[in-house]
């Protein structure tokens, strides 16, 4: 075992140009691009709407 220092990354990976999918949020109702297709029955949630419901 070694110690690794910089533990949880700080990299980033460079996968090119996130394609976005258009979608409603489930908390407020305004229509918003997210970078995953949205799956039937799931709630999706614009930036601010995410933001408010994750814990920090």
């Amino acid at each position: 075992m070694g110690n690794f220092g910089n533990r949880g990354g700080g990299f980033q990976r460079d996968f090119g140009p996130r394609e976005m999918h258009k979608a409603t949020c489930s908390e407020c109702g305004q229509e918003c691009e997210v970078p995953f297709k949205p799956t039937e029955g799931k709630p999706v949630y614009c930036k601010e709407c995410y933001r408010k419901r994750k814990p920090y």
